[in-house]
């Protein structure tokens, strides 16, 4: 479940709520136009800020501080508010006669007074009539246009600033240094490998090609973009790529592998399939495979690697998830993920979650990076994100990839450089276990 609300336009709402962050609850165009669905997810939550979506482009809604419930009455609200945003500008009409503030009804959509009503006869609709305990005009609100393309609501969560990094970090210059140098000279500690391949693994548009894109800006020294990333709805890597980085624009290839694929989707036959992930895992895919969701790949397929060696295997799992989107996680792709986690497991491979958009799900990490660790919420999101996908939460890593800068940040290098250090040291583990097997079987012989 996307948000219709741009990270910019959430910002600028909870500007006006002071410190605050938005988690969407309901979202009309996925469960319905109804009052039900409405009632069913929004009950009992609060604050809220509900939004409505017209074809004219306009983006309106309205702020209670009141639980929503079913009673039929009125409530007082002394901080209620509908608004409009024109862009990243909000107007907003407060509530004139607070004790008519929001009223409690079972048959529609969220209720301003007798002025603004969202949703109304379970029809994707607007009730606009100034004046009735709220004053706005209306061309100015919505432009006159009462039909809904779309109706979110989203409940306002406070974030907590902790006294203290619940992990240590060093976001000085020379920890930056230390990390670069510490990757470039890394070796894998099996001589048959002299690249760490990690296969990135997440639900579409979570940042998987965004992720190289930034470990690759890093090392090049400036902000680009090698892997197609970007905003859909449906996956925008298509083939299976293998990227290399090199440390710096005429250096040397770096001992590390990125894999990226397919974007995991909650629907059967779209995104990347699961036996396309076992065929990666071992290391039969070429790169530039295209995928086919409805057929994975065959043994005899053109160019399939019959006999892969550990070079060609892969050597650590990241599996990369939105931060925004932890809690509203659709079932299925959460069953999905489980499978795959479940199958790499068996393998043997070790795990890790890269946390992606950290600085968009928490105000506190928008206004510094560094306060990823003395953000209450994102602790609670890659707790949330550790029990989801079964890991512990010593594997989870938050990051902030580079999407509209075009300059480096030294504090979003210390995450994303600091992530994959995690990830060889995982390697590491893998390969250790490697040696140890190697070394049995030579005992026993």
């Amino acid at each position: 479940m996307s948000y219709m609300l741009t990270s910019s336009q959430r910002k600028t709402i909870c500007s006006h709520l002071g410190r605050g962050k938005l988690q969407l609850l309901y979202k009309a165009s996925i469960h319905g136009f109804t009052s039900a669905a409405f009632h069913q997810r929004c009950d009992n939550r609060c604050p809220t800020v509900s939004v409505g979506y017209n074809a004219s482009g306009y983006v309106f809604g309205g702020y209670t501080q009141q639980p929503f419930c079913q009673s039929g009455q009125y409530v007082h609200d002394d901080e209620a508010f509908l608004f409009t945003l024109n862009g990243e500008k909000l107007l907003k009409y407060p509530v004139t006669t607070p004790a008519n503030a929001v009223r409690m009804m079972s048959t529609s959509g969220p209720y301003f007074g007798e002025a603004f009503v969202l949703v109304t006869g379970g029809k994707a609709t607007v009730l606009s009539n100034p004046g009735n305990h709220y004053n706005f005009n209306a061309e100015e609100m919505h432009g006159d246009d009462l039909n809904l393309t779309e109706c979110e609501v989203y409940e306002v969560e406070e974030t907590t600033e902790l006294e203290r990094p619940w992990r240590p970090i060093n976001w000085e210059s020379e920890k930056r240094k230390e990390l670069i140098e510490s990757i470039r000279f890394y070796k894998p500690t099996v001589s048959s490998v002299s690249q760490v391949r990690v296969l990135l693994i997440g639900p579409v548009g979570a940042g998987k090609s965004s992720f190289f894109n930034s470990i690759n800006s890093v090392f090049k020294g400036h902000v680009t973009s090698q892997a197609i990333a970007g905003c859909s709805t449906t996956s925008l890597t298509t083939q299976f790529r293998t990227y290399s980085l090199k440390a710096g624009r005429e250096g040397k290839p770096l001992p590390i592998i990125f894999c990226d694929t397919m974007g995991l989707e909650e629907s059967t036959g779209a995104g990347l399939d699961i036996d396309d992930i076992s065929s990666i895992l071992k290391g039969h895919l070429p790169d530039q495979y295209q995928f086919n969701p409805s057929a994975p790949l065959h043994s005899e397929a053109h160019g399939n690697c019959k006999s892969p060696v550990l070079k060609d295997k892969i050597h650590c799992v990241a599996y990369v998830i939105d931060a925004c989107k932890v809690s509203i996680m659709p079932t299925k792709l959460e069953e999905k993920l489980d499978a795959i986690r479940r199958k790499i497991n068996l393998m043997g491979i070790p795990q890790l979650v890269l946390l992606t958009r950290v600085d968009e799900a928490c105000p506190l990490v928008t206004e510094d990076v560094r306060n990823v660790y003395k953000s209450g919420y994102i602790k609670e999101k890659m707790q949330e994100v550790s029990a989801r996908l079964g890991v512990p939460v010593s594997c989870v890593v938050p990051v902030k990839n580079y999407s509209e800068e075009l300059e480096l940040d030294q504090n979003c290098d210390i995450l994303l450089l600091s992530a994959v250090i995690q990830m060889l040291r995982f390697a590491d583990n893998y390969f250790d276990e490697i040696n140890d097997r190697i070394s049995n079987i030579e005992i026993k012989e």
